[in-house]
């Protein structure tokens, strides 16, 4: 992913004195109300699953919310800490995407259990767990060990709340830790799994009818985030591995492999063009006009949850933007 970053050692220092200040008078995971969990997640799209299944017996907390904010780029607060120590149930990506939770769950003594999703998501191999992403960065399991590891074109990237069978799993699994945490709200956990799961059997029934209409379609993108989606769809990615790995990994595209991303584009060779306008560099701005002048649809995504929209709305407003761009 462009611009990664994990938290220099400095920085964690520093939050980790600032939140032992903070946290001085303050006992871990208490609110208002005794008998309303509190959860933490490290971007909307998983505080919004969350309270989807949480209901009203749970407190949300997301620490990155809105388009606005890069979470490539964060860099976490004393703040962020504090509700960190205050959490009954704490929900984070992995894979390299959010390494500041870790970094900041390493300066305090949690017994909150701890929900990666990219582990969840079934989408990895045992194997994969530990090793570095193509940005040299790991989950909790592991050690960096340089710019190897997941292939982002194969289908199988941290980017896994675009795979709506992930999210399904997910959301089993925090009701799970739910009925655990409050085995008093086991039914009502259960209920509301039950609708989000329905919701997540309607994304997918979408995302196979537009498959079904339009199979095979070759389509481009900036960076792999959408890529298990188009998966799910049975589109075909035509960008070029150096492409896309050089663009999240922050480096320069090399002269030729930018040669051949215009070339796919200004011979219609593609379908769509989808790009990342989180994380947007001159090279995908110049595609992205490219595009539009050789009128090859362009399609935005993001990587956190617009304004006004729940993660079921913001992915059928996703299928809605590919619909029509293949059509």
């Amino acid at each position: 992913m462009k611009g990664t970053t994990n938290i220099r050692t400095t920085i964690a220092v520093t939050l980790t004195a600032a939140a032992s200040i903070a946290l001085a008078g303050c006992a871990p995971a208490q609110t208002d109300d005794a008998d309303t969990l509190t959860i933490v997640a490290s971007t909307d799209v998983y505080g919004d699953i969350a309270a989807s299944i949480a209901g009203d017996r749970a407190t949300v907390t997301s620490i990155i919310t809105g388009t606005a904010q890069d979470p490539h780029s964060y860099e976490a607060t004393a703040r962020d800490q504090l509700a960190l120590s205050r959490a009954d149930l704490i929900i984070e990506n992995g894979g390299g995407f959010d390494p500041f939770i870790d970094t900041l769950l390493a300066g305090l003594d949690s017994s909150a259990p701890v929900l990666t999703a990219t582990e969840i998501s079934g989408l990895f191999d045992e194997d994969d767990h530990g090793d570095a992403d193509d940005h040299g960065n790991t989950d909790r399991h592991g050690d960096t060990d340089g710019h190897e590891g997941h292939d982002h074109s194969d289908g199988v990237n941290e980017h896994v709340w675009y795979s709506f069978e992930a999210m399904g799993a997910l959301a089993a699994e925090i009701a799970h830790s739910l009925e655990e945490i409050d085995p008093e709200g086991a039914d009502e956990y259960a209920a509301n799994y039950a609708e989000f799961s329905g919701e997540i059997d309607g994304l997918l029934e979408r995302a196979h009818e537009i498959g079904a209409a339009h199979a095979g379609a070759a389509v481009a993108v900036t960076e792999a985030a959408p890529l298990l989606l188009f998966n799910e769809i049975g589109l075909v990615n035509k960008t070029p591995a150096e492409f896309s790995t050089a663009v999240e990994n922050g480096t320069d595209v090399a002269p030729a492999v930018l040669l051949q991303m215009r070339s796919l584009i200004e011979a219609g060779e593609v379908a769509l063009l989808a790009y990342n306008e989180q994380t947007s560099g001159v090279e995908t701005e110049q595609l992205v006009s490219l595009a539009r002048d050789s009128d090859v649809a362009v399609v935005a995504i993001a990587e956190t949850i617009p304004d006004g929209l729940n993660y079921v709305s913001w992915m059928d407003e996703n299928l809605d933007n590919i619909e029509a761009a293949l059509g």
